[in-house]
This record gives C-alpha cells, structure tokens and sequence, in this order.
C-alpha cells in the first residue's frame, strides 16, 4: 500500500509555498534526540569518563581524525563542531526510519527525514556554502576567487559545475540509500502483515533493519567524510 506525506499546501497564505509536515515533525524528533543526548552526556564531566561521557569522547576523538585526514588541525580545528554535528543528526535521522514507519490513516508521519531528497538537498547545499563563506574568509576574496581560473582561466566553467554536481551528489547519495532501505522495509512489513511471508518473514526483516543501521552509519560518516574534503579545498593551499 503507498502511504503519502502529509502536505501543508499555501503555507502563509502563499500559493507556492507548501509544506511536508511529516519532514516537519521528523526533523524536530532527530533535533531534540541529538540535543537532549549531548546535554546528557556533557552534563557532569569527570576526569575518568563513564557512559555517555565516554561515548561522546570517543565521537569527538573520531571526528577529530576525519577532520585531521582531510586537512592539517590547525585550520581545520573550527569545524570539529559542524563535523560532529552533522554526524549525530544524519545518523539518528536515518535510523528513525529503521525502527519503524507510522502511519496515520492513509498519511506517512513517522520516517527518516533524510529519506526525503529536499532535506539531503538542503543540508548539502548548506555544506557547499558554508566551504565558501569559510574559503573566503581565511584566504581572502582575491585569494579566494584566483583559484578558480587556476592554473589557467578555461578552467572556470569546469569549476563552476562542480561546485553543482558536488550538492548533487552528496544529497542525493544520502537520499538514495536512506530511501531504497525505508522501501524495502515497508515492503517486508506489508508481506508479513498480508500473510505472505508468515512469521519466517520476520527473519529477513530484522536481517534488513540490522543491515539498514550498518548503512544509517556509513552514510553518515561518508557525508561528513566529504564535507571535510570539500572544505579542505577551499580553505587549505596544500590539499
């Protein structure tokens, strides 16, 4: 059975705008899980770290090698925060959908986000422009835009339309692998509810959902992996 998003039509009072409201309450559920558990990790720091303390250290630690990989920790030191950001809020908005789907009557409001092209969009595009703004300001504007004509001027369309391509590809990329995995899922679902695959359905089910988390997480790591990269080239000379 399809289930569609609900739909927010002429939001404001303009004819254009309109809203998924299933995006909406899924990206405030990943915005709070993320904040309430870095509240509750960092909220009684000791100096032999437990628990979630220590989780969140090793995070850190990890997002620090990614960063380190792409650039020297010198520059890139100021985007330890985006890296470790972006990587607990890609990774919980995809396993949102891999716990289960909800669905009221015929609308789909419990799902991951980032199954959805216009968040993976949206979040690579933030990315891209952000490799600006930060290119500019640590090298300067002329700095900045000479490297586009280098090593010789034919080269600008070409860098034009990566700059294109690269917030094509890392959106859709994520969006693809969240979605292909919610769909195959909600396939298993309906087999099993119909009786089609009887209680052996559950199997390959559960093999899925554990196999969609391993995937939840690779993304998750590739999109901050790439960010790196592409900020690595705007701010750093030697990449």
């Amino acid at each position: 059975m399809n289930h569609e998003a609900p739909i927010l039509n002429d939001a404001f009072g303009i004819s254009w705008l309109d809203f998924n409201l299933a995006n909406v309450l899924m990206i405030i559920v990943s915005s709070l899980i993320v904040f309430i558990f870095c509240v509750w990790a960092s909220r009684k720091l000791q100096m032999k770290p437990t628990g979630f303390q220590n989780f969140m250290e090793w995070l850190v630690e990890f997002v620090k090698g990614i960063v380190n990989d792409t650039m020297d920790w010198k520059t890139g030191k100021v985007f330890l925060p985006l890296g470790l950001t972006l990587l607990l809020y890609i990774f919980v908005s995809n396993m949102l959908g891999v716990i289960t789907n909800g669905v009221v009557g015929h609308d789909l409001w419990w799902k991951s986000p980032t199954a959805d092209a216009t968040l993976t969009l949206t979040l690579s595009a933030m990315v891209i422009v952000l490799t600006h703004f930060y290119g500019i300001k640590i090298n300067g504007t002329k700095n900045y835009f000479k490297t586009y004509v280098s090593p010789m001027p034919v080269m600008l369309p070409f860098k034009i339309i990566e700059e294109f391509t690269n917030t094509l590809t890392l959106g859709l990329r994520l969006f693809g692998n969240v979605y292909a995995g919610e769909v195959l899922l909600a396939l298993l679902v309906s087999l099993i509810a119909s009786g089609g695959l009887g209680l052996i359905g559950v199997i390959p089910m559960v093999a899925w959902q554990a196999f969609s988390t391993f995937i939840g997480a690779i993304q998750a790591y590739v999109f901050v992996m790439l960010t790196m990269v592409y900020m690595s080239h705007k701010v750093s000379s030697d990449h």
